[in-house]
This record gives C-alpha cells, sequence and structure tokens, in this order.
C-alpha cells in the first residue's frame, strides 16, 4: 500500500461520515445511556431524600468549582488541537493533546485530594446514598477521563509525526463528552443543597 493511501476503514462509509467518527458518535451515544440513567436515578432519589443536602454540603465546592475550570480550559486544548490537525500541523497537534491530558491529570489529582479528605472525614461509600452516588459517579466519570489521557497520548504519539491525524477529531468529541457530564456532576453533587 502507498503512503498516501488510507486503510479502508477511514474511507468507506455508507452514510458519508468517516468511520472514525462515526464510531465515535455511537461510543458517545452509549456513553450518555450509561451516564444518564444514573444521573437520571440520581435526581429522582434526591428528590425523594431532602436530607441528602446536608451530605452535599460536605462535598468542596472550590475542588469541583477548580475541576470544572481545568476541564474545560483543557477542552479548549482539544479545540486548538483539532484546528492545528486540520492544518496538517501535527506536531502542534499533538502538543495540545499532551496539555489537554495534563488537565486531565490535574482534574483527577484534585479528585484524588478530595477523595482522600472525605474519607479522612468518614464520608465513605457506605456512609448513605447520597456518597453512594457521589463516589459511584465521580468514579465512574474520572475512569473515562483516565481512559481519554491514554486514548489521548497514543493519538498525540502518531500526530507528532503527521500520522493519523484525523484521530485528533475523535479524542476530541470524546473528551468534550467528558467536560459535559462533569458539566452536569458538578452542579447536581457540589451547588444542589
Amino acid at each position: 500500500m502507498s503512503t498516501s493511501a488510507k486503510p479502508v476503514a477511514n474511507t468507506r462509509s455508507a452514510t458519508g461520515i468517516p468511520s472514525a467518527r462515526l464510531i465515535t458518535w455511537w461510543v458517545i451515544a452509549s456513553e450518555i445511556v450509561i451516564f444518564g440513567g444514573l444521573l437520571a436515578s440520581y435526581i429522582m432519589h434526591r428528590l425523594g431524600h431532602p436530607e441528602w443536602a446536608d451530605a452535599a454540603s460536605h462535598t468542596n465546592t472550590l475542588a469541583g468549582a477548580f475541576n470544572t475550570f481545568v476541564l474545560l480550559t483543557s477542552s479548549l486544548c482539544a479545540v486548538l488541537a483539532h484546528k492545528a490537525a486540520d492544518a496538517h500541523d501535527g506536531p502542534r497537534a499533538a502538543k495540545l493533546l499532551r496539555l489537554t491530558a495534563l488537565g486531565g491529570l490535574i482534574f483527577l489529582c484534585v479528585k484524588g485530594f478530595e477523595w482522600a479528605k472525605d474519607i479522612h472525614e468518614g464520608f465513605v461509600l457506605s456512609s448513605g446514598g447520597f456518597w453512594s452516588f457521589y463516589y459511584t459517579l465521580t468514579g465512574l466519570h474520572g475512569l473515562h477521563v483516565l481512559a481519554g489521557m491514554v486514548i489521548m497520548l497514543i493519538i498525540a504519539s502518531d500526530a507528532a509525526k503527521n500520522e493519523e491525524l484525523q484521530r485528533v477529531e475523535c479524542i476530541g468529541l470524546y473528551w468534550h463528552f467528558v467536560d459535559i457530564v462533569w458539566i452536569f456532576l458538578f452542579p447536581l453533587l457540589y451547588i444542589a443543597r
């Protein structure tokens, strides 16, 4: 195969949409079902348990707000990486993807310190319904952040060599989804009292 030829999986699509983008949207749609179900369940339980407001008052709103800023900033880096990839500037796209992944690392470190503080204060998974949802939702979200970071660094490695630049858009879409989930989690878990 010549170096200019693309694999069939990247060029053939019955919908006219590149296969990688279509698969990314399919993954995001399935993740929306998972997070949507958990969030709907949390909201229904929260409405039925006004006492959860007291438990929610122990969350660290400042840490949650900082993490929101970090994720939104990292999303900006992902957008700029996509722009660089569209301009066939793989090294710049790779640098911006690494900055995006750094944002994810900062987010996870803050979340780790936050969890350690909560656990030290006695707020554990078995401390009640609110804490069960809190750890489940933020833990699942954190796993998605970690997965996104790993995939992003792999894509950045190829992008640095000006290879597979179309994948920059796909990981950016996934990263924006992770950010949007946090935009729902932050007010529901940290602000709503």
